[in-house]
């Protein structure tokens, strides 16, 4: 017996998108590179995505720097815009001068309430050292000169992994 369409179409995998502002010095881009080669998913920088088409993913990734501990000002537009959503998956994720989990959870927490009050559900979330000049840093040469570097983006990696085998 043959397969009609939809049967074929629901056996395909799950689209995600990865929705990111990188900027300075593309730490978190390199991150979202990883993530996408894992997941087989598309990349849009977050002032090109129509708040609409999100609905057509069944897994959406946020990320962007941390800038005064939480994401880029782009990233909670876009929150705010978007349309309510019955239980969708999305994952959180950036790059920071100073890491933790307690500072993650923190730098998340604006962008993780936003999304959840439209019915998104976070899988999980990622941070990591990213390379910073912001403000008076430039002048001593930064910090995390060189992050992210191979284990963070080994540890992307398995971050991607994990959040595939538990997705799909």
């Amino acid at each position: 017996m043959e397969k009609n369409v939809n049967e074929i179409k629901n056996s395909l995998p799950n689209e995600t998108l990865l929705v990111l502002y990188s900027y300075h010095h593309h730490n978190t881009e390199k991150i979202a590179k990883v993530f996408a080669k894992v997941l087989d998913a598309e990349i849009k920088m977050s002032k090109q995505v129509n708040p609409e088409e999100l609905q057509e993913y069944d897994l959406v990734g946020f990320g962007s720097g941390i800038y005064s501990a939480k994401h880029d000002e782009s990233l909670l537009e876009l929150a705010d815009a978007l349309p309510e959503v019955n239980n969708k998956n999305a994952f959180l994720f950036s790059t920071a001068g100073i890491t933790g989990e307690s500072k993650k959870t923190k730098d998340h927490a604006t962008l993780r309430e936003k999304l959840e009050s439209k019915g998104y559900s976070i899988v999980d979330e990622f941070q990591c050292k990213g390379f910073n000049t912001n403000s008076f840093l430039r002048i001593f040469g930064g910090m995390n000169k060189g992050r992210p570097n191979a284990k963070d983006l080994g540890n992307a990696e398995n971050f991607a992994m994990k959040v595939k085998q538990n997705h799909y």
